[in-house]
C-alpha cells in the first residue's frame, strides 16, 4: 500500500445511545477513527459474476491498519456521504484492511 495512494479521508463512525438533558435515550453516531484511504471501483471479476449488478453505490475503500477495531456494524463518511460498511478483509499480515461499503440511500 503507498503512501501517494492514500487520497481520500474518511471518519469511520460507532453508533451509541445519548441521553438528552431531558431525560430522553436517541441513538447518534461518534466518530471513532479518522484516516486516509484508497478508493477502488469493483473488480472484472464482481462484474463477471454479478455481484455488482450494475449498481454503482458499491465502493471498496483500503486503508491502512486501523488504531481501533472496526466492524460491520460500524459507518464510513466521504465526502459528505454516508456508507453502511457490509464487509471487512485484512491485507497481508495486519498491513492494511479493505473496506467494503455501500451508500445510504
Amino acid at each position: 500500500m503507498r503512501a501517494g495512494k492514500l487520497q481520500a479521508r474518511i471518519q469511520i463512525e460507532r453508533e451509541q445511545e445519548a441521553v438528552s438533558d431531558n431525560g430522553l435515550v436517541r441513538q447518534v453516531w461518534l466518530p471513532v477513527l479518522t484516516t486516509r484511504a484508497e478508493i477502488k471501483e469493483a473488480t472484472t471479476t464482481e462484474f463477471l459474476t454479478g455481484q455488482i449488478e450494475g449498481n454503482q453505490n458499491k465502493v471498496v475503500f483500503l486503508i491502512r491498519w486501523p488504531s481501533q477495531p472496526i466492524s460491520t456494524g460500524d459507518r464510513l463518511t466521504h465526502n459528505g456521504a454516508v456508507w453502511n460498511i457490509t464487509g471487512l478483509s485484512e491485507i497481508g499480515r495486519k498491513r492494511g484492511l479493505e473496506i467494503r461499503a455501500e451508500a445510504v440511500a
